[in-house]
């Protein structure tokens, strides 16, 4: 009972005790050194004579059992004592103190081999055991001041933010795995990253220099294009590749190694608007493609968010929807001429630039798109300039950023189509951009994969794997594949560097949807609201908490556990390279009781580097001389200016037509001058 009564008695009793020890050490100390009292004079007969009884007791018989008896009684009083808490007494100083004392106690024996006078034994024997007593005690006083339970030392809670992990490899004819390491309980451990359902789509954010790409991208293009499984066939595949040729050289040199190990492998593509000797060239308006009007519309739209990503956030307004209508309309007219031998994009940018007074009839000849033009043949008759050139300017001069030999000659091919995925002609295509010409080359790409996502998501095709790196440089929302393509097995991997990044070039709702529609999520360092959000979506575990409560003669320890995020926002922001976290989606036929995940991702960076200076290099298309792409140049240019004297010529020959064509108002005069 804690009463002050108990306590009173608890000292008297202590005290009484160590006075014993003290006691039984003295007569220890009379009887051994006996000789020592006598020289000195300090002995008294009626004293001598109880000592001499006293010592032929078995306690004294011998000088260790004396001093042991005398210290287990001094190790009592101890072990009842309180003293006042003091955090910084460490238990190594109290060990020294004891070991010391104990030297000191029991080795003072030894004093009695010395030759020398028999007081000056008798005092150093004493001595030496006097002070042996008093380190013990001061050892065994700091012990009762020693806070037994001590806080954990782990001052980043690193502990308690471990949790156990997948340690299975789940492997099936889609699945991503990567081996890692993670700890659990002070233990280091193998586990496994399975995503076992990539159709679900896999969102991959990381900081320049976190290692996404040599990590994670590089091992999903290789396990794609080759599954160690037997009868798993090579995937189809399109790779964006921001930094060209850095992916296509990974793809490339993995496809020329396994392609022989299956019945039916895909063929090879890519475009590099940069060296046109290792480019293919591919039309992303092929008319074969164009099946109505409303593709003609995606890919307007496209193509101008692309090169104005301002009007991403501005969806809806007239000055954006206007542009977007006229592209619109010359796409579609230009698939419908002729059965769509000019449905390219050189010819459109060509035929935007045609003067209003021979474009508008022109286009007027289809009757599809005649909704489409109304607006500016209108605003062109009532000559308001202004609103027509606010309406089509901005297009023109847009487009106008595309007008080069270079690019008109890679989009006026057709080394390939955009159906990567058809069961009879599988292909792998892999598109460079260029970081110094993002926003031309950006706008171009975003039109070919916007044109190969609406062929991609279709039935009863081989399966795919749809690959951006650095997403937010391109515009192609991906809601609509992600959402749908699961069940025609398209597997959509994005990395982007933050979500911030998304929200910028897209806008805030797009990211989110983004975020959200994703079922696989794996995250290197990142920082600010992207870390947050990976944070939440991970979720939060059981984690103990312990705390101490010091006062004058008690320390009063309390335990306890309370849900916290498992892996919180600044240790996202901590991430070293290769070190991962996030969340795996499983399926119905494979579930994942242990779908997040929190390690370093393992492999081999000796291997890969050597692996990689074995790669061979792209190999050369054809050898493109200036002269051909300039010819190519002239000859699309020449083509939209025949096109336009034969239209113009057929509308003033047929009278059906003829009514399509401006007739010039004459300058009004005043009479009289």
């Amino acid at each position: 009972m804690n009463t002050g009564e108990n306590e009173q008695g608890l000292r008297t009793i202590i005290d009484f005790v160590r006075k014993g020890s003290m006691i039984v050490l003295g007569m220890h100390f009379y009887i051994v050194c006996f000789g020592a009292f006598v020289e000195w004079g300090l002995q008294a007969e009626i004293v001598t004579r109880v000592i001499r009884n006293i010592a032929r007791s078995a306690l004294f018989s011998n000088p260790y059992y004396a001093k042991s008896f005398s210290l287990g009684l001094l190790v009592l009083t101890l072990v009842g004592s309180k003293g006042k808490k003091e955090e910084k007494i460490l238990p190594a100083t109290i060990v020294i103190y004891i070991i010391t004392g104990l030297l000191f106690y029991y080795g003072s024996v030894f004093v009695f081999y010395v030759t020398a006078a028999t007081k000056i034994i008798a005092t150093g024997y004493m001595m030496l055991t006097s002070v042996g007593y008093l380190f013990i005690l001061t050892g065994g006083g700091r012990l009762s001041r020693l806070i037994k339970i001590k806080l954990d030392k782990d001052i980043f809670n690193e502990e308690n933010e471990t949790f156990p992990q997948e340690e299975q490899c789940l492997e099936n004819e889609y699945s991503i795995n990567l081996p890692g390491q993670y700890k659990f309980k002070g233990k280091v451990r193998h586990n496994w990253v399975n995503y076992i359902s990539p159709h679900r789509g896999v969102l991959c954010v990381g900081s320049p220099g976190s290692g996404k790409s040599f990590y994670f991208i590089r091992e999903a293009i290789l396990q794609a294009l080759h599954k160690e499984v037997k009868n798993f066939d090579m995937s189809t595949m399109f790779i964006y590749d921001f930094k060209f040729p850095d992916l296509t050289n990974i793809a490339y040199n993995t496809w020329l190694k396994h392609k022989n190990k299956y019945h039916n492998p895909p063929r090879f593509f890519y475009i590099n608007f940069d060296d046109l000797n290792t480019s293919h060239r591919c039309n992303p308006l092929d008319p074969s493609t164009m099946e109505d009007i409303t593709d003609a519309a995606e890919s307007a739209r496209s193509i101008l968010l692309g090169l104005n990503k301002d009007w991403v956030r501005k969806s809806g307004d007239f000055f954006v929807e206007s542009p977007i209508n006229f592209v619109t309309a010359i796409i579609w007219f230009l698939r419908k001429y002729k059965g769509g031998i000019y449905c390219t994009l050189p010819h459109v940018i060509e035929l935007m630039q045609v003067d209003y007074n021979d474009l508008f009839p022109i286009l007027g000849t289809e009757a599809e798109i005649e909704v489409l033009i109304n607006p500016f043949i209108t605003a062109y008759m009532n000559r308001a300039m202004e609103q027509l050139e606010g309406q089509i300017a901005s297009a023109k001069i847009g487009m106008a950023r595309l007008s080069s030999p270079q690019l008109y000659y890679v989009l006026s091919g057709d080394d390939f189509t955009l159906d990567i995925n058809n069961p009879d002609d599988p292909k792998i295509v892999c598109c460079g951009n260029n970081p110094l010409k993002i926003q031309t080359y950006g706008a171009v790409l975003s039109l070919y994969i916007n044109r190969l996502l609406k062929l991609v998501n279709r039935k009863k095709q081989r399966k795919s794997t749809i690959l951006f790196d650095e997403y937010p440089t391109i515009y192609s929302p991906l809601d609509t594949v992600l959402a749908t393509g699961r069940s025609n097995l398209i597997s959509t991997i994005i990395a982007v560097q933050s979500i911030e990044q998304v929200r910028k070039d897209y806008s805030k709702e797009q990211a989110e949807v983004l975020i959200n529609i994703c079922g696989n999520i794996i995250c290197g360092q990142t920082f600010g609201d992207s870390a947050k959000i990976l944070s939440e979506r991970i979720g939060k575990i059981v984690q103990e908490r312990e705390s101490v409560s010091i006062n004058r003669t008690d320390a009063n320890f309390s335990r306890n556990t309370q849900l916290d995020f498992a892996i919180p926002a600044s240790k996202i922001a901590q991430l070293s390279s290769g070190e991962f976290v996030g969340m795996v989606a499983d399926t119905p036929s494979q579930p994942i009781k242990l779908k997040v995940f929190h390690c370093r991702i393992i492999n081999d960076p000796e291997a890969i580097k050597a692996e990689e200076a074995a790669y061979k290099p792209l190999p050369k298309v054809r050898n493109v001389a200036s002269l051909e792409v300039q010819s190519n140049y002239i000859r699309i240019k020449n083509e939209i200016v025949d096109l336009q004297e034969t239209e113009i010529k057929r509308i003033k020959d047929d009278p059906e037509l003829a009514h399509l064509l401006f007739v010039k108002k004459k300058p009004k005069t005043t009479e009289g001058k």
